[in-house]
């Protein structure tokens, strides 16, 4: 299974990343390439303790989820997120560029840099399973600007 770890795998969301521009439209969804940074900068802040997210009211279902999630099948498009990763207002790309970059070099230094070990929604997280989550969440939206 494909990790944020493999650092090869790096390299890869790296130069997909090059190629995002403020002007590009998703295939799907609501959100600008500027508020989509934001929205993936935020579960990688997660995973390294710099944003706390609150517990959710059915995280009991979310634990029944997150194998399912994690396994080799894309995520949905338009799946509902956490309420701390929606982004609805208008962001400044380069900025959230930054903050992106600054989140993804922090994580990319590899499982150890993962601190957080209880998800909001997902609950019991190890730091494969960080891994995977953001491999496939960042897959997904640099898919939805067709990168």
């Amino acid at each position: 299974m494909e990790t944020f770890f493999d650092t090869s795998i790096q390299e890869q969301f790296h130069q997909r990343l090059e190629r995002l521009t403020p002007q590009m439209r998703s295939q799907w969804g609501k959100m600008s390439p500027a508020q989509m940074l934001s929205h993936c900068t935020a579960p990688m802040l997660v995973a390294v303790g710099d944003l706390q997210m609150k517990k959710h009211p059915l995280r009991f279902v979310g634990t029944v989820f997150k194998k399912r999630l994690l396994g080799e099948k894309p995520f949905s498009k338009n799946s509902p997120t956490a309420t701390e990763f929606v982004r609805n207002k208008d962001c400044d790309f380069a900025v959230e560029k930054k903050k992106f970059t600054d989140a993804f070099r922090k994580l990319a230094q590899g499982p150890s840099s993962v601190t957080c070990f209880n998800h909001g929604f997902f609950g019991k997280m190890t730091a494969d399973d960080w891994g995977r989550l953001i491999y496939k969440h960042l897959d997904h939206h640099l898919q939805q600007f067709g990168l």
